[in-house]
């Protein structure tokens, strides 16, 4: 029998395993009985999905356990990126979102995000508390699921649109007739996924010219997981790097809410460096002002950047739900994570891919140089920061004796002295010269990610290296 098992963003699971119609139908009542004793079930909920197989068919059936269950449902009539259906939640005053989308995951793969009130990915206590409710149902009849039509005939159901809204905001964030002056030429890939008619058409309506690819319905994407990641994107690489014409590419995943950023020659800029670009821009050339928040594995030239202009960074466990607490309070000019999450302050608390793109397509058009220059001239500036993550599969051995080594405290790694250790979240140690190794388990396969940071590129592949003998 499955076990429901909400992680950093959400319930995932395989379809026709233990992602099915019984399963959700189990989940979506947990959460609307969860919202019943949290008094704010009249609010309504939004449901969304991406562009995933029966994505629309779950969207319908949560609709019908709601409805059942006496909570309205507002359904988007098609498939939506997770930060719209972020900002319809907070448009609406809503109750909440139901999203089923398993982001950047394999095809096969489906899942349950559920945002509350606050528009952001719902906090541990309140997932826990559907986890609960939902385990506790497994195996058991527990929807009364009412029919659309009925549904319907009640207000109980209620077909929405939430893309003009959601723009409107876009185009306060974003100066988008400085991108259309620039004359530049901007690649666009959806990756098959919900993003198709959000990026091209804010940039086409805006009179930027743009390629776009891979902007058609593929459930299986095109034989790659929907992640706009250096390996997952050789294709729209050589796209860009053959035609001179281009000046930058922009790339989201499945659910539009992570980014991938190619220069105009088709190198690969990676999420981190992105992050720090786009924070130095916001203050040195649009003129705010603000911290930072980051998740503990996302590289510290964002705190070079924050310390350059007088400023502070926030740190946060990985899950965007941490960040996004701070960008709800105001406390934040903008956050991110380094599996390429960002947004900013007066935006959604969510992950937003389109609004990373379309900064950064602002960013190149009005300084005028490609991202590497830019990168070359912020490391002028506050130093130069490489980062790195390798997935490393743990055999039987190596995962039993994994805590007791994490619980340790070693005197140094690889013949750097460690200076200091953090455990926000996983196990990370600081060496003096500013460089450091980041471990974390995975929740669900016997993989630990190990993240490192370093001054040079060849420092960094000797604390790879060091990490992986750690490990071992």
């Amino acid at each position: 029998m499955p076990y429901i098992k909400f992680g950093t963003s959400g319930w995932r699971g395989i379809l026709c395993d233990d992602f099915t119609m019984d399963t959700v139908r189990v989940v979506i009542q947990a959460i609307a009985d969860h919202l019943h004793d949290q008094g704010r079930a009249e609010q309504g909920v939004v449901v969304g999905y991406d562009a995933r197989f029966m994505g629309r068919d779950f969207a319908r059936e949560a609709v019908r356990v709601l409805a059942g269950a006496g909570v309205k449902a507002f359904l988007c009539d098609r498939d939506v990126p997770t930060p719209v259906i972020a900002h319809e939640l907070l448009r609406r005053k809503a109750a909440g979102a139901v999203n089923f989308t398993a982001s950047h995951n394999p095809y096969d793969y489906n899942g349950v995000k559920f945002s509350d009130v606050t528009g952001g990915p719902a906090l541990p206590e309140t997932t826990r508390d559907i986890e609960k409710r939902a385990n506790a149902m497994l195996g058991v009849i527990v929807a009364r699921d009412m029919p659309l039509n009925i549904a319907d005939e009640m207000g109980l159901f209620e077909f929405i649109d939430p893309r003009g809204d959601y723009f409107k905001t876009i185009q306060e964030l974003v100066d988008f007739k400085a991108i259309a002056d620039s004359g530049i030429k901007i690649a666009v890939n959806p990756l098959y996924g919900s993003g198709r008619g959000y990026l091209d058409r804010l940039l086409s309506e805006a009179g930027v010219e743009i390629v776009t690819f891979n902007d058609h319905v593929d459930p299986y994407f095109g034989g790659h997981p929907p992640e706009p990641a250096e390996e997952h994107i050789h294709d729209f690489i050589s796209l860009v790097s053959e035609d001179p014409s281009i000046s930058l590419g922009l790339a989201t995943d499945g659910d539009a809410d992570r980014f991938g950023i190619l220069d105009g020659d088709g190198t690969y800029i990676e999420p981190n460096y992105i992050l720090a670009l786009l924070f130095d821009y916001l203050i040195r050339r649009k003129g705010l002002t603000g911290d930072a928040a980051r998740s503990v594995a996302t590289s510290h030239l964002l705190d070079a950047v924050a310390a350059h202009h007088g400023v502070k960074v926030l740190e946060t466990p990985v899950g965007f739900k941490y960040i996004g607490e701070y960008i709800t309070e105001g406390r934040i000019l903008i956050g991110g994570e380094e599996s390429a999450g960002m947004s900013v302050r007066g935006h959604v608390p969510e992950k937003d891919g389109v609004l990373a793109c379309l900064l950064t397509a602002e960013m190149v058009a009005v300084e005028g140089r490609t991202l590497q220059e830019l990168l070359t001239d912020l490391y002028q500036r506050v130093g130069e920061f490489y980062t790195k993550r390798i997935n490393i599969r743990l055999s039987a051995d190596l995962v039993d004796g994994l805590d007791a080594k994490f619980a340790a405290e070693p005197q140094e790694i690889g013949g750097h002295a460690v200076a200091s250790i953090n455990r926000t979240d996983g196990n990370k140690y600081l060496f003096a010269d500013g460089s450091w190794l980041l471990f974390r388990k995975s929740g669900t396969e016997p993989v630990v990610r190990l993240y490192a940071e370093a001054g040079s590129k060849e420092v960094l592949n000797r604390l790879i290296a060091a990490g992986q003998a750690f490990l071992s």
